[in-house]
């Protein structure tokens, strides 16, 4: 097929990028939808606290672990293959989880469930940039990035509603069990309609293409850096996690220097050297670095309503409402944007949660201790925050993904996965123990107050750095676009 006669699009695109997005769905729900039934799990297990620690960083940390070597096996086999293969592991992981007889039975499924998650997650997101025409990109990422917002949702509401329900005396093994219908039914309706597409790699091509050294070294190196993220803070900094963290960035380079020579020697690494000096894609994962410093405001804005206002869980978590609805229409809404504002659009999505977060601490520094906040006015402020991330996200994959040829999409979805996942962790450890730090030893309303507001600058300071970053890509872009038109006309 010669490039004036491109190949025509895949006509199932639209069923397949639906099969693969609950290889995007699932994994954020199965984070929000445990915690709700820590209490349970603790109550029939007899969980220790440091166990039910485990049971929440035994799969964040081998989700961000894996998703590089999740998504480059992706490209190497055939997404399709490699989704479905992922979903299998995840159902039978969820199974071990719901029939889990001991403490650490439930950290083993926990761990299994992270591993086999990391190998589906990335498929979605590499789909956009292989089998989607320039035109329908847009709408697709929309639809990706609405997916993390109904996860976030519905995730911890679906968690009480089943204990709740205790259907067939399940209790809160049912928080796991749920995952098997659908994946049943995924697999069901999912096989017939999906098939390879646009993959370089399948079977024997795909195993001498394999770089076992990189995916160990690439674990190794990111474990380093997520492990004492999570847990530090939780163990009181024990050596070991400033010893991990002092480790990392010299793995990295080792890492880096072994792909390297590898693709010198006519090799395929697992991690491209070459395609990660596309024109911006460094800055761009920076702004991935930046985005997710939202992430301890949900744990932290938890603690000041509950604990300095003394809500109670199913209130506090109503709060939170404005700003799921504002994330699951800010995806939906890129498209529109992005015709009418091109590539500003993500730094104007950023700008939207800084402005929110400032005017969020405005308004709890505001209003007297022990008061909860004017409910409209915070109501507005949660919505917009949810709303520009929600419309800041889907124009980050674009940005990141975009630079990079489809035979490396799924390399590049795994590493824009994974950056996000280091932000999330960076945001917890740093602003999580700066809010602690605050805080001291008080527990009363006016010290909690106060470091929430200050975690909320952090948080817009974060966001700010992002907001700079995008709109010098932002820049560039145009003035690329515009050059382009000169020299077309």
């Amino acid at each position: 097929m010669s490039q004036n006669n491109p190949a025509p699009p895949e006509p199932r695109r639209w069923g397949m990028f639906a099969v693969l997005l609950v290889g995007s769905f699932l994994p954020p729900l199965d984070f929000f939808i445990v915690n709700v039934a820590l209490p349970s799990i603790q109550g029939d297990l007899g969980t220790s606290s440091s166990a039910e620690q485990m049971v929440i960083s035994s799969y964040a940390a081998l989700y961000a672990v894996t998703l590089i070597t999740g998504g480059r096996l992706g490209d190497l086999f055939g997404r399709s293959r490699v989704f479905f293969l992922g979903l299998i592991g995840f159902t039978a992981a969820s199974l071990l989880c719901g029939v889990a007889w001991s403490p650490w039975a439930l950290i083993a499924g926990r761990a299994l469930q992270g591993i086999t998650a990391a190998v589906m997650a990335p498929q979605a997101l590499a789909s956009v940039q292989a089998i989607f025409p320039e035109a329908e990109k847009p709408l697709a990422l929309g639809l990706y990035g609405a997916v993390f917002g109904l996860a976030s949702v519905i995730g911890q509401a679906l968690g009480g509603v089943l204990i709740a329900l205790d259907l067939f005396g399940m209790g809160w093994r049912a928080v796991f069990l749920v995952n098997l219908p659908v994946a049943i039914l995924v697999v069901l309706f999912g096989i017939p309609l999906l098939k390879r597409t646009g993959e370089q790699g399948s079977g024997r091509q795909g195993w001498n293409k394999l770089d076992p050294g990189g995916m160990l070294l690439s674990m190794l190196t990111l474990a380093l850096l997520i492990v004492p993220l999570i847990e530090g803070r939780e163990a009181g900094w024990p050596w070991w996690s400033w010893l991990s963290l002092a480790a990392a960035p010299l793995l990295a380079r080792f890492f880096w220097r072994y792909e390297s020579r590898l693709a010198q020697a006519g090799g395929t690494p697992l991690v491209d050297p070459a395609a990660l000096r596309a024109p911006g894609l460094g800055r761009a994962l920076l702004i991935a670095l930046s985005f997710y410093s939202v992430a301890s405001f949900f744990l932290l804005f938890s603690v000041y309503l509950q604990n300095a206002l003394h809500f109670s869980a199913l209130d506090a978590g109503l709060v939170f409402l404005p700003f799921g609805a504002g994330f699951l229409l800010g995806p939906l809404s890129t498209p529109y944007f992005r015709r009418h504002l091109g590539e500003w659009v993500n730094p104007i999505g950023m700008g939207l949660e800084t402005a929110g977060f400032l005017g969020l601490a405005w308004l709890i520094s505001a209003t007297p201790d022990s008061m909860a906040p004017a409910s409209t006015p915070l109501a507005v402020l949660l919505f917009f925050i949810g709303f520009g991330q929600g419309l800041g996200l889907p124009t980050l994959m674009k940005m990141i993904t975009g630079r990079m040829a489809p035979a490396y999409s799924g390399m590049i979805a795994g590493i824009a996965s994974s950056t996000l996942q280091a932000s999330t962790a960076l945001s917890v450890a740093l602003i999580g123990g700066i809010f602690h730090t605050v805080l001291g030893g008080r527990d009363d309303p006016a010290a909690i107050s106060h470091a929430f507001v200050v975690s909320a600058l952090c948080i817009a300071f974060c966001l700010g750095a992002g907001v700079l970053l995008g709109m010098t890509l932002a820049r560039r872009a145009t003035a690329v676009s515009t050059q382009g038109r000169v020299s077309g006309a």
